[in-house]
């Protein structure tokens, strides 16, 4: 697969300043537990959310072009904290733990899985959730459980199809055409539907291209 935009409704211009955005400077801002220790700050809030291991810090790093800015492994539960990152001051982005099972004990799961639900019911300058899910594996109970609450909370989020590569197309086709007819169910929810393969650049364009509709303006 090749680096490319999927969605024809973004203009080439809107692709270009995706582009120009998140070629600049991108720095980590701190790791926190507690909603009290998050920055105070007015710049709109992405967050990229998802189950243990579906590649949310692959995606983080494949959008900066940064190969080690957000921490990755192959074992579930590696992010432990919510990482906050300042893309030019015009946008933050915020990795979560993993929700569902990880590679450390239980009640430090829960632990985590509680402060990612108080962050995505009250956090005020989220603009966005991005809910990562596994092409391989499509929606599960413990996703619809956090859409719902971003729906209670009136917290727009879209769905992003991570590891695309590993799927075939048709395959990959019906998983997507799936979870956008389960899409309708919930009020909160983005319509569209990003596919991305962090490992090849696939459909990363399109993400930062959604990304920079929300990020301060030049």
């Amino acid at each position: 697969m090749a680096e490319t935009t999927l969605n024809p409704a973004f203009k080439p211009e809107v692709v270009e300043t995706g582009r120009r955005l998140f070629a600049r400077d991108c720095e980590f801002m701190r790791g926190v537990l507690k909603l009290e220790q998050m920055p105070d700050t007015a710049i709109p809030e992405i967050t990229f959310a998802g189950r243990s291991n579906v590649g949310k810090s692959s995606l983080v790093n494949a959008l900066t072009g940064r190969k080690t800015l957000a921490r990755t492994s192959v074992t579930p539960g590696r992010t432990q904290e919510i990482n906050f990152f300042d893309l030019d001051h015009r946008l933050i982005m915020t990795d979560l733990p993993g929700y569902g099972f990880a590679q450390a004990p239980k009640d430090t799961v829960a632990g985590w899985t509680d402060v990612i639900k108080l962050y995505l019911k009250g956090r005020p300058p989220l603009r966005r959730a991005l809910v990562l899910i596994d092409s391989r594996h499509g929606l599960k109970d413990l996703d619809r459980e956090i859409m719902k609450l971003m729906d209670d909370s009136a917290v727009n989020y879209q769905i992003v199809l991570t590891k695309a590569d590993k799927v075939k197309p048709g395959p990959l086709a019906t998983t997507k055409a799936s979870i956008a007819k389960e899409l309708t169910e919930y009020v909160a929810a983005h319509p569209d539907i990003l596919v991305t393969s962090a490992s090849d650049g696939f459909g990363l364009a399109e993400v930062r291209a959604a990304l920079s509709e929300l990020a301060l303006p030049e």
